[in-house]
Parts: C-alpha cells; sequence; structure tokens
C-alpha cells in the first residue's frame, strides 16, 4: 500500500492541476494523466491503477477541487455544508467572515448562474466523473471484466464513484425527479469534449448500471482502508438512487437489509454519538477518509469551517449550528440533545461542541493542521432508509424495528416506537434522520427524497419562518457560466 498511495501524491496532483483551464472536461488536457497512458503505465507496473483510484479518493478532500480558491472549498464535505444549509437544518447564526452567507444561506447562487458556488459544485463532481472515466478506460471500458481480480475491485471502485458523483449532480441540479428533463451533459468515457444535457432518465440507468455492477465487481473485495469504496457502501449509494426515483422502495429495503444484516458495522452508542466524529475506525462508519498530517488541511476544511475546537471559522465568528425549531424536537433524555451547546445566552448557543470535535478539545484549536478524520457515509443512515421504505411499502413492523434499533442507542425508552403507524411513522422516521444525521450532509437528500417542506426556525439570518418547499426555485443550483460560455450544446439548450 506504501507504493499505491506515493503513486497517489501524483496521481492526484496530475488530476488537480487543471484549475486553470476553461474546459475541464476536454478531450486530454496535457495536465491530466490520460487513459492511454495509465494503461501503458500499468502494463508495467499494476500498482499504477491502484494508485489512480487512490488519487481520485484524494480529491475528496482535497482543497481547490472545485477550482477556486475559496475557503469553502474543500471536496465533498464542503457539498455537504451547502446542503445542510439549504434544507435550513443548519442555521448560520453568527456571520463574522461571510462564507456561505449571501450565496448559500441567502440563496442567491441558486439563483444567479454567475455565482461561484455553482461552478465549484460541477466542476468538482464532473472532475471526479472524468478521472473514473481515466481508470474505467485503462480497464477496458465500461463493458469490460478485467481479468486480474485486483483489477476487478478497482473497475468497482471507479464504477462506484462515478455514480455517486452523478448522484449528487442529480440532487443539486434538477429541482424534482422527471425522467423525462434534460438536466445534465452525460459523459461515460474521454471521447466527447462537451456534450448537451440529456434526460435523466440517461442519467439513472448509468447509475444504477455502474452500481449493480460494481456490487458484482467488489464482491470478495476486502479493503485496506475506509476510504475505499467496497461492497456494502456501494449498495448504500444505490440505496439513495433508488430513493431519489421514488418508486423503488423495495429495491432499498433489499439493499438495506443486506448491509445491516452482513454485520459489517455497528450502530454508534452514546458514548461514541459524543465522542467528536473524528475517528474513521469508529464501527458505525462505512465509509470516510483517515485525514493525516500528509492531507496537508487546515482552515480550509470541513473543521475548519465546523469545530470550534479547531483553528477554524467556526470558533471566530461564523458559527454553524442546528435549527432552533429542529433542536426543539430532540427530547431532553434523547442522548444527542447533548452534541450541541445548550447555553441560550451565548452567542454559541446550538453549535455541535459535543458532536463535532477535534480530539484535543482545545478551544480555537491547538494547531492549525487538521488531522481529524472525514465521515461520508455510516450504518444509521441504512437503518433510516430501511425504516422509511418499509414504512412506505406497508411493511410497519418491519419499519418500527429498524427505528428502534436506532432509538434504543439514543433515548432510555424507545416504546413509543411500538405505537407509531401510518403517517405519523414516516414522520417520526423523517425527524429521526434529520437529528441523527445533522451535519452530515443527507438532510437535503432526505428533504428532497420525501418532498418536505422546511421553515427556518429563529436563529438563522434570514427566510425565519419562510415555507421553502423542496422543488422551490433556491433549492437547486443553476447550471454555471463558465459551463453556459464554454460548452455549446448547452449554451444552445439553455436559450
Amino acid at each position: 500500500m506504501k507504493n499505491i498511495f506515493k503513486l497517489t501524491l501524483v496521481t492526484a496532483t496530475l488530476i488537480l492541476s487543471n484549475s486553470c483551464s476553461k474546459d475541464f472536461l476536454e478531450k486530454e488536457p496535457s495536465e491530466f494523466i490520460t487513459t492511454q497512458q495509465v494503461a501503458e503505465a500499468a502494463s508495467k507496473n499494476p500498482d499504477v491503477i491502484a494508485g489512480t483510484m487512490s488519487g481520485i479518493y484524494a480529491l475528496m478532500f482535497q482543497t481547490g477541487t472545485g477550482g477556486t480558491g475559496g475557503h469553502d472549498d474543500f471536496g465533498q464535505k464542503g457539498y455537504d455544508i451547502f446542503a445542510d444549509m439549504l434544507s435550513s437544518d443548519m442555521a448560520l447564526s453568527v456571520s463574522t467572515y461571510g462564507w456561505y452567507r449571501a450565496s448559500i444561506t441567502e440563496y442567491q447562487c441558486t439563483q444567479d448562474y454567475t455565482y461561484t458556488d455553482n461552478y465549484q459544485v460541477w466542476r468538482y463532481y464532473y472532475r471526479i466523473i472524468r478521472s473514473a472515466n481515466t481508470v474505467i478506460g485503462a480497464l477496458g471500458g465500461n463493458d469490460a471484466i478485467p481479468e486480474n481480480v485486483e483489477n476487478q475491485y478497482i473497475m468497482g471502485q471507479a464504477k462506484a464513484i462515478r455514480a455517486h458523483s452523478y448522484f449528487y449532480l442529480t440532487q443539486y441540479f434538477q429541482k424534482k425527479y422527471d425522467p423525462s428533463e434534460n438536466i445534465l451533459p452525460f459523459y461515460d468515457d474521454l471521447e466527447d469534449q462537451n456534450g448537451p444535457k440529456v434526460p435523466a432518465s440517461q442519467i439513472y440507468d448509468l447509475m444504477i448500471s455502474d452500481l449493480t455492477s460494481a456490487i458484482s465487481l467488489l464482491n470478495g473485495f476486502e479493503r485496506t482502508d475506509k476510504v475505499q469504496i467496497n461492497q456494502n457502501v456501494a449498495k448504500g449509494i444505490l440505496a439513495y438512487v433508488y430513493g431519489a426515483m421514488g418508486d423503488k422502495n423495495q429495491e432499498i429495503k433489499t439493499l438495506t437489509d443486506q448491509i445491516i444484516g452482513s454485520g459489517e458495522f455497528t450502530l454508534m452508542n452514546e458514548t461514541e454519538v459524543l465522542g467528536g466524529f473524528n475517528d474513521v475506525n469508529t464501527p458505525g462508519w462505512m465509509w470516510g477518509a483517515d485525514i493525516t498530517l500528509d492531507s496537508g488541511l487546515d482552515l480550509v476544511s470541513w473543521w475548519g469551517q465546523m469545530d470550534y475546537f479547531s483553528y477554524s471559522y467556526a470558533a471566530y465568528g461564523d458559527y454553524k449550528v442546528i435549527d432552533e425549531d429542529l433542536y426543539d424536537k430532540i427530547p431532553a433524555d434523547d442522548v444527542r440533545k447533548g452534541q450541541f451547546y445548550d447555553v441560550s445566552t451565548s452567542v454559541r448557543f446550538l453549535q455541535p461542541l459535543n458532536k463535532f470535535y477535534d480530539a484535543s478539545r482545545t478551544p480555537y484549536g491547538a494547531s492549525t493542521s487538521v488531522v481529524a478524520d472525514y465521515i461520508y457515509m455510516r450504518v444509521a443512515e441504512m437503518y433510516l432508509l430501511n425504516a422509511e421504505a418499509n414504512a412506505k411499502i406497508g411493511n410497519e413492523p418491519a419499519a418500527r424495528t429498524s427505528l428502534k434499533a436506532l432509538m434504543n442507542l439514543r433515548v432510555p425508552d424507545a416504546s413509543y416506537v411500538d405505537g407509531l403507524s401510518g403517517q405519523a411513522l414516516l414522520d417520526e422516521i423523517s425527524l429521526q434522520t434529520r437529528i441523527e444525521l445533522w451535519g452530515e450532509g443527507k438532510s437535503y437528500l432526505e428533504m428532497k427524497r420525501n418532498k418536505e417542506t422546511r421553515t427556518r426556525g429563529p436563529n438563522h439570518l434570514s427566510f425565519v419562518g419562510v415555507p421553502i418547499p423542496y422543488d422551490d426555485e433556491k433549492m437547486t443550483f443553476e447550471i454555471p457560466e463558465a459551463e453556459i460560455l464554454n460548452n455549446p450544446f448547452v449554451s444552445e439548450q439553455n436559450n
């Protein structure tokens, strides 16, 4: 693995260095390592393919991967903050430095395509897609099954990460699932320089195909690091894709049953949910990144935006807190109530001081370097998706069982779940999803999946008390100006 991660640094540098290119999806930009180069190098050293895949994972936490120098441009976790704020479950209660305020919390970027936040989201996910296409092409293309088992595992990971990126693009750039609506350019290889927007059905077909193939290819894969996608993570991504479609609840039930039944992960206990969410080795984490000094992260990072115990905006004047109305819905005896600072007279009221924190627990941070880990997915999501899917197909006993498995670890007496049915059961699953996964970027997905309307509580700086439905224009990003200017097909479609 040491050789692989040395190669990762080279690969990530090649992938990242395209920040000044006008067209980040051009055929063979000199800044990128190409499919042919990867294939030729891999024929001499098979670790090259593994190193290239590791380079893609590095893009998920590297800064600047959205093509800007912004302090909100740091990969997947940056867009998790965007999502939580758009959903209104995360409030910006104090804004000293201005990050997120106008563009995200006041919905200016989602109504104005010239804002760079649109470009940042677009560029990041398409960069991952292009990099995944490089790996897939080097291993023989979309329909190939590599002879070498290790290369099969890498092919499965590349297809899964491509689907993951397309999934987030569909969520961020389409108001609601409409299979016939033209939404995004489609790239499943490196041949096309630019392309028109295609129907959502074509994107979803690719995601389902990619993830179904990945699940098969990853059978037997024993990963060496949780940053790698294994079979259960691929199943989790597919469950989210099916959830967005709205009519695939049986499929979601099957996938989440398999993940839960595999025994690979355990729900986080009381100690763990108050333990900082800073260790990728936590048994309840399905997918995450082990952040080390070599990762090179500092203020410009998820921790640099969120954590009072890091050198961060959250310590010095940009406070991200839980929506006060949502907080009020957490029972007093629920362990998760303790994740948030409860001194109402403090400017830090409702900051997640006991949910997300650097292990040193030093206010304002003992060091500017970040070594706390990143979380992308945990098994609690699968229990909640399982409960939701079962409730929607009318299997309420199974829904209550999954929900109660979680709530038994959160409140002293979860017997109230036994009396829930119908809409009350669905509402409780929704509420527990929002509480359990607060700050992890999943509330926005739940809001769109269940077609909800959110009303902001009193601790937001804007739109307080205003109902905002999931399909409001403010809830989705605009195709960025740069894409419209540089892609004649999209430009023509937008006229």
